[in-house]
């Protein structure tokens, strides 16, 4: 066999690498000497999803504990329910635990305003409206929950007779951009505006009442007050 000579100039050319090679083999070193960076870079990844897919998991194993505690809580007080005294009692340290290792969770938050309503029918008025206040807090965001807050904590003060604590919160419902619970808010607003002899003020939350809540439970008690009679 007849073997055929490769010139130096040729033994140079093949010897040269082309840029994709170079590319590579830059690469190749680069991973060497930063391989220890780069390992605990993605080590550093990895364990920042694991501990969030943890998180994501304790919540939600919060969030069902919690619920569980609450629907077994309520259930518990509906059973006594036609005793408020001694049902409040009763499931007392059962909210409060929920309260108490729960109170982040959405089940908590509704537990709080649930507890609040159970301290009220007890007459618990200082427990429920501390309840009602905090529960504001997790709410302010959400209009017609909002909303609902104000009126029970207007309602907790007045059952303290505080009617000028009780007047702000209904004022907030009154002139607010929301009509849920706004009827309400204007008649008794009307009540207390007459208990403290501001008989006009009172008198313009009843003509605002017939006038712009007409289908309102409150708005035949408005007439009476206005001596209208029901509206036809």
């Amino acid at each position: 066999m007849v073997h055929q000579g490769i010139s130096n100039e040729r033994r140079k050319e093949l010897e040269q690498l082309d840029p994709l090679q170079k590319n590579l083999l830059k690469a190749m070193a680069y991973a060497g000497i930063y391989k220890k960076q780069l390992l605990l870079i993605l080590g550093a990844v990895v364990v920042v999803a694991v501990l969030f897919a943890g998180i994501m998991i304790s919540f939600q194993r919060s969030e069902n504990e919690a619920s569980n505690l609450l629907a077994q809580a309520t259930a518990r007080y509906n059973s006594l329910a036609q005793y408020p005294q001694k049902a409040y009692q009763e499931v007392k340290q059962d909210f409060e635990t929920v309260l108490n290792k729960y109170a982040n969770t959405n089940a908590g938050k509704m537990a709080r305003i649930t507890y609040a309503g159970i301290c009220m029918e007890a007459g618990e008025y200082d427990t429920a409206g501390a309840l009602y206040e905090k529960a504001l807090d997790s709410f302010e965001d959400q209009a017609a929950m909002r909303n609902f807050l104000l009126s029970s904590l207007g309602h907790a003060w007045l059952a303290r007779n505080d009617l000028d604590r009780a007047k702000t919160y209904f004022q907030q419902i009154e002139t607010g951009n929301l009509d849920l619970l706004k009827d309400e808010s204007r008649f008794v607003l009307a009540q207390i505006y007459a208990s403290e002899q501001k008989m006009d003020a009172s008198q313009k939350m009843y003509e605002k009442l017939v006038a712009e809540n007409q289908n309102s439970i409150y708005t035949s008690l408005a007439q009476d007050k206005l001596g209208t009679g029901p509206v036809q």
